[in-house]
């Protein structure tokens, strides 16, 4: 059965070709024709007709063949939907037998035409007759003999001699392509880069273009942007008497395309050639607006264009391109804008792994922080921040962290740990410091006492040893990969300023520190959208008399401890809304339960003691006492705030004695102070009496006037539940998606990544719930909040403060829901605005 002929389109200006059809070369082919570059004849075949050959099927022959006429030698390219997709390789010079190669040896010479049968005949071998390719290993190098071995070698494989018909060879190469892609290998790749299982694929036959012969000849790729940086640069490699990408290959004899001190060029060679090149390539930028590579062929200095593809690019490459093209005209910046991952950015913000290089990976655990990072292994924050001052990068080592490691945190160049998840601990501070993070790699067997660490093969790496964490990727390498410094160039800060000037929801950071709030303006945030006061008592001058305070008895001893903190506090508030000049501040109550501040070893239970001047039995008693079955769910944040007042009395001190200083510098500062882990409305009206006494009296003492907000951090299903009761006594409900998230599937953050890709492989749930917001579950519980807060407090102020805020899908519900901000660590704002000013222009343009 053959197929007819509409199928099987021979590619001019008005031709019915299209992407979803016949594949995106098959369209950029009729594209180039359009602007009447010098494409050699081409015919496309659609998806129909590839899907027909793979089942046995045999199309028009005359119809695909007539165009060509006689003689003509052909080549077969891939053309699937998306060229991420991949395809078959090509495969060239069909046609080529005996009588051709008699013909060409009389118009090329002979060595030529016997090089390219020889391609042919071992391209045909290999994909075609699926012989196996050793058979060429002992071929004579001068390619006439070379012809002859070849022939032979395949009649003794297959069994037949090499076919002479150019419509058996082209069969047979449409067939061996069609089938391929249907292959399960090829079907499991391409589905890995997101292709549907039935994506199509189509193929273009070609005439060729020899790049053999008299005069000059020759192939190369030509591109006129560096797919690394974005810079304006005419890059690629030119190879005479080659055919396809072979100068890509053949490094050391290939030419540079222009002028260039490191070694003779084609714009030196054949300048008519060169120049025509770059003009063609020029034309293709401006009229298909996008930066194009050109795969071209010169056949006896006339240049013909073979191909024309989407540049590769990184993601710095990327924003260049794009904001190249809008600043040219080509695009506009709406469509620029919409060109960039928002992911992507974080290749930009954060060291990475060169892709270029070999990666020896050790194991795998769950990418948490972004960024990669290379440095010796130590187990202690302590060794880490040893290494710092020596000026050594340190890999920091935990099975999981806590408020101790903060500090070897920030002087480690990466954190690894054994366990966590997305939103534990070390992820979260990761995140918010910028430094590279893996949690969950559960794979390594961490032997902490003896400073060792066991990988899945065997392998094991001691305290000292270098090894490099992608928390990109997740993976823990071996050795010293290289690395690619962040690029924050002109280019990102004009491609977010364009965001910021579109994007209809702020973004606010989370930030705990003055290094947190500068870096939080460096990425354009508007505010502080959580400020956790806990990180402010982990100083070891401050966590003594927080363990004071912890030990204490009586009210007015508590009270006596807190009086150390209270100016240390107030110091971190002043610098705080003096670094923000005006913008708000959002300052979390604190919220861990207490044991987090004490030692859970004999060697810093005894430490402990001498410092209190107490019994170790008593120590060893009192802190056994704070423990918890489930501390995450016990005396912690408002309950803890209840307890012991003491605690949110003294802060609320610290916060509005600092109000009174920085506004004397500057613009008035109006805190805005958040209650953690909300669940009823007689919380939040203890609370606000307590932290309204403390207003009145600093406003007594200081003689001066202040106003600040007061609101409710929704972290429980309750308090979402029960927001029209909570909602009259706060100006804001800020809602933690991360405890929340915890709570309504009733899943440790910590722990959950043990287990979780192992949902996500299976269905159970669509993604990870603490990665990406759960639209469905706590995404209704967000809206409850929302719609029951406002019915009753219509200026009530919306907005999430979990890590769910840098999530680009997590941003699109907030803005349908009519929250009016989002918040997440400073190095996801730029993310964030990114994602918030493409959903406006997705609105915009409808």
């Amino acid at each position: 059965m053959q197929q007819g002929p509409e199928h099987i389109t021979l590619i001019t200006p008005d031709a019915p070709i299209a992407i979803p059809t016949h594949g995106g070369r098959a369209k950029c082919l009729q594209r180039l024709v359009r602007l009447d570059l010098p494409v050699p004849r081409t015919v496309a075949l659609s998806f129909d007709a590839v899907r027909w050959i793979a089942d046995g099927e045999v199309p028009d022959m005359a119809s695909l063949l007539d165009p060509f006429g006689d003689m003509a030698l052909l080549c077969v390219r891939p053309s699937s939907e998306d060229p991420d997709w991949g395809g078959p390789g090509a495969v060239l010079n069909i046609g080529m037998n005996d009588a051709s190669y008699v013909d060409l040896s009389d118009r090329i010479g002979k060595p030529a035409a016997a090089r390219l049968y020889l391609r042919f005949v071992q391209s045909y071998a290999v994909h075609v007759a699926r012989a196996d390719p050793d058979m060429f290993d002992t071929l004579d190098e001068d390619p006439v003999k070379a012809v002859g071995q070849a022939l032979s070698a395949y009649e003794d494989e297959v069994e037949e001699e090499f076919p002479q018909d150019a419509k058996v060879q082209l069969l047979g190469v449409l067939r061996s392509m069609a089938r391929a892609w249907q292959g399960t290998t090829a079907r499991l790749l391409r589905q890995a880069k997101g292709a549907p299982a039935d994506a199509g694929l189509g193929l273009v036959v070609q005439e060729m273009a020899l790049g053999l012969g008299e005069g000059e000849c020759g192939s190369g790729v030509m591109q006129l942007v560096d797919s690394v940086t974005g810079d304006r640069r005419c890059t690629g490699r030119y190879l005479s008497q080659s055919q396809g990408r072979e100068a890509l290959k053949a490094a050391n004899e290939a030419l540079y395309l222009q002028k260039d001190p490191r070694g003779p060029s084609l714009e030196e060679l054949a300048p008519e050639a060169f120049a025509r090149l770059k003009q063609c390539t020029k034309l293709m930028r401006e009229k298909l607006r996008e930066e194009m590579q050109a795969e071209f062929t010169i056949e006896n200095g006339e240049v013909y264009l073979l191909d024309g593809v989407r540049v590769a690019r990184n993601a710095r490459a990327a924003v260049a391109i794009a904001v190249s093209l809008a600043e040219d005209g080509i695009i506009p910046r709406e469509e620029a804008l919409m060109r960039i991952e928002p992911r992507a950015l974080n290749e930009l913000l954060h060291r990475q792994i060169d892709p270029e290089v070999k990666r020896d990976v050790l194991a795998k655990g769950i990418a948490a922080s972004p960024g990669a990072a290379t440095g010796k292994i130590v187990f202690s924050a302590e060794e880490a921040q040893a290494a710092d001052s020596r000026g050594e990068a340190a890999i920091l080592v935990r099975r999981e962290t806590s408020p101790e490691d903060i500090r070897g945190m920030h002087a480690a160049a990466g954190v690894l740990t054994e366990r966590g998840g997305i939103t534990s601990h070390a992820a979260v501070i990761g995140r918010g410091i910028g430094t590279p993070c893996v949690v969950g790699a559960s794979a390594i067997t961490f032997h902490i006492k003896q400073k060792r660490l066991t990988f899945p093969d065997g392998r094991s790496l001691k305290s000292g040893d270098q090894i490099t964490i992608d928390g990109t990727s997740g993976e823990v390498l071996a050795g010293e990969p290289r690395l690619l410094e962040a690029a924050r160039d002109e280019a990102f800060k004009t491609l977010m300023s364009w965001a910021d000037d579109v994007r209809d929801i702020e973004v606010r950071a989370n930030a705990d520190t003055q290094a947190d709030a500068e870096l939080a303006l460096t990425f354009k945030a508007q505010g502080i959208g959580l400020c956790r006061t806990e990180h402010m008592f982990v100083e070891p001058s401050r966590l003594v008399a927080m363990r004071e305070m912890i030990f204490a008895d009586t009210s007015e001893d508590r009270a006596s401890a807190l009086e150390v903190l209270l100016p240390m506090q107030r110091a971190d508030f002043i610098d705080l809304f003096r670094i923000m000049s005006g913008m708000p501040v959002c300052i979390r109550l604190f919220d861990p339960p207490l044991h987090e501040y004490l030692p859970a070893d004999r060697e810093g239970i005894r430490e402990l003691a001498d410092a209190l001047d107490l019994p170790v039995a008593d120590v060893t008693e009192r802190v056994e006492s704070l423990g918890e079955y489930n501390p995450m769910l016990g005396m912690r944040g408002v309950r803890l705030g209840i307890a012991v007042p003491e605690i949110y009395e003294m802060q609320a001190r610290a916060i509005f004695e600092a109000t009174v200083a920085a506004s004397k510098e500057g613009d008035p500062v109006v805190p805005e102070i958040m209650i953690p882990l909300v669940s009823a409305m007689r919380e939040v009206e203890l609370v606000r009496q307590n932290v309204d006494n403390v207003a009145d009296a600093v406003r007594r003492e200081t003689g001066r006037n202040f106003t600040y907000r007061l609101g409710v951090m929704v972290e429980t299903p309750r308090a979402a539940l029960r927001a029209a009761e909570i909602a009259p006594l706060v100006s804001f409900l800020s809602f933690g998606t991360n405890d929340l998230t915890q709570m309504t599937y009733g899943l440790s953050r910590d722990d959950a990544g043990r287990f979780m890709s192992h949902y996500v492989q299976q269905g159970v749930y669509p993604e990870d719930p603490f990665h990406v917001l759960d639209v469905d579950g706590v995404g209704e519980l967000l809206e409850i909040g929302a719609r029951r807060g406002r019915e009753v407090a219509p200026d009530l102020t919306l907005s999430i403060c979990g890590e769910h805020g840098g999530n680009p899908e997590s941003i699109a519900f907030c803005r349908t829901a009519g929250f009016d901000y989002v918040s997440c660590s400073p190095f996801r704002v730029p993310v964030a605005r990114l994602a918030a000013a493409q959903l406006a222009v997705k609105d915009k343009i409808g």
